[in-house]
């Protein structure tokens, strides 16, 4: 059965992006503690390209389906997991990469809502925070996504964000997104 294509944010509107959010029905991951089987022999990397022994892995409905078993464990690793089989997988930054932005709003009525490279869209609030963390290469913008995993905010998207952030003109360098501010100056 084919997947259903990524869908273009810039024709969305933030009720249909939310709709689309919604729908999507990841399986029960959480529910799942199978015996551990050993390694994938897989990794994905810090732009998100997912390898397979090495070699990157072409088909993206393969990463979308392998993405929507994924989950991190309590000691911070990441694993792909099914009711009966549990492997390692190694992840370089953060198992995901949130790749395109749609703003509506402004001030304290802004929404973001950022498209992950695997096809999945979140809308950045109370449940999923949008942090800048400070890395040895520099700050770099994390969303979190789902069950203690977040997407790195790709270069372009964090250039986006801040020129929204410095348009509203405010005390702090930062935006708010369903209800919650996220500040994006660096500071605690």
């Amino acid at each position: 059965m084919p997947m259903e294509p990524l869908p273009d944010l810039s024709t969305l509107s933030l009720a249909d992006i939310a709709r689309l959010a919604a729908e999507k029905r990841l399986p029960p991951v959480e529910k799942w503690n199978p015996d551990h089987c050993g390694d994938s022999e897989m990794r994905i990397a810090r732009d998100g390209t997912w390898f397979h022994q090495g070699s990157p892995i072409g088909r993206e409905t393969m990463v979308r389906l392998f993405s929507s078993i994924l989950r991190r464990e309590p000691d911070g690793s990441h694993v792909l997991v099914t009711p009966v089989e549990k492997l390692d997988i190694a992840v370089e930054d953060a198992p995901f990469v949130a790749v395109e932005l749609k703003s509506e709003g402004e001030g304290r009525g802004r929404t973001l809502a950022f498209q992950i490279k695997n096809g999945d869209i979140v809308t950045a609030g109370p449940d999923h925070k949008l942090c800048l963390r400070e890395t040895p290469d520099g700050p770099h913008p994390y969303l979190h996504v789902r069950g203690g995993m977040e997407a790195l905010v790709a270069r372009s998207v964090y250039y986006e964000l801040m020129n929204l952030a410095l348009e509203e003109d405010a005390e702090r360098i930062g935006l708010w997104s369903d209800g919650a501010f996220f500040p994006l100056d660096g500071a605690a």
